[in-house]
């Protein structure tokens, strides 16, 4: 498991606002992952001490590199929800028995996940058929890895004949920068400046065009989820609020505490946020979502990665893996 920031510690007879019940069920403080250089409104509510006033005790905020090592800390029981976990790396361990569930959608960016092709190759979406024979940097199991895969297979470029490396994000842009590999996938801070060495195959749009959606969410494992709901409930219901509050007018004073909790500039902060979709409430039970699409969506990765033989097997169906239950509960509170 790769985390950057070991914040995660027990705390035992946390108390809880009147009438609720405790933060799990093993008594310590709610423990939440979520990553460094992926700005999204949360954090200002983060900053300002919004989820602690909500629960009536300290969150445990703790910085991951990839969804595949949230999906480890889950298992291992260091942390009770993850915010912005990539579907893929959700549905990998799902796949593979753990018993997660999602509870929200936290966002949609398909401008934000990408591959680049180092620039001296000169390769673009009329030529991607060069590729065969390069070495890929590429974050195993997560959201870019999943859209590698489908870019490959609409550019007819065998992923056998690639030299695949399992690279986190920041580590493949380094070596990219390098010339250590010729193409790197990832997101976030490390794809901004993944672009400086190189150029993306496809855009968002055009990526979406082929059914390549990219959308985080924030899960959790079952258990916790069913002994706890209205923890989870009051967890969704600030970074509803934070989110609302963001989508209206996106404030300079959360612009600010999100950049600065996200360790980047202001500039580079909204430059990034300016290619997220939050969804709201309603927007999140509608079919597009957890209404249905999301559980569709889930088959379909884990199909494409059995393809692959990235993952033995997929299950028949994911409905079981998403828990609208808290996320109904925010509109009465």
């Amino acid at each position: 498991m790769i985390v950057r920031n070991k914040l995660v510690c027990a705390m035992a007879g946390v108390a809880m606002m009147a009438g609720a019940q405790a933060v799990s069920a093993d008594d310590h403080a709610l423990n939440v992952g979520y990553f460094l250089e992926w700005p999204m409104p949360f954090q200002a509510a983060k900053v300002a001490g919004t989820y602690d006033e909500a629960l009536g005790a300290p969150v445990n905020w703790v910085a991951f590199d990839t969804g595949t090592a949230m999906s480890a800390a889950m298992a291992s029981g260091d942390i009770d929800l993850s915010v912005s976990q990539g579907v893929p790396p959700f549905v990998v361990a799902t796949s593979a028995g753990q018993d997660l569930q999602i509870v929200d959608v936290a966002v949609s960016y398909s401008e934000n996940d990408n591959c680049v092709v180092r620039a001296d190759l000169e390769i673009d979406k009329d030529s991607a058929g060069e590729l065969a024979g390069k070495k890929v940097a590429v974050p195993l199991g997560t959201a870019a890895h999943y859209g590698f895969l489908k870019q490959m297979s609409h550019f007819g470029v065998a992923v056998d004949s690639l030299t695949v490396v399992d690279m986190a994000p920041a580590e493949g842009q380094a070596a990219l920068a390098q010339g250590a590999v010729d193409m790197a996938c990832g997101w976030g801070g490390a794809l901004r400046r993944m672009v400086e060495s190189g150029n993306v195959l496809l855009t968002g749009a055009e990526k979406e065009e082929l059914g390549i959606l990219v959308f985080d969410v924030t899960s959790g494992p079952s258990s916790f989820i069913a002994e706890n709901p209205d923890v989870v409930s009051k967890f969704l219901a600030v970074t509803a609020a934070a989110n609302e509050e963001w989508n209206a007018s996106q404030p300079a004073e959360m612009l600010a505490a999100i950049a600065t909790d996200a360790g980047m500039s202001e500039e580079d902060t909204a430059s990034t946020m300016s290619t997220f979709i939050f969804p709201g409430v309603d927007d999140q039970m509608s079919e597009k979502w957890l209404g249905g699409g999301a559980q569709e969506f889930m088959k379909g990765v884990a199909d494409v990665f059995v393809e692959a033989g990235s993952i033995g097997a997929s299950k028949d169906s994911y409905e079981d893996n998403v828990n609208v239950g808290p996320l109904k509960a925010v509109g009465s509170m």
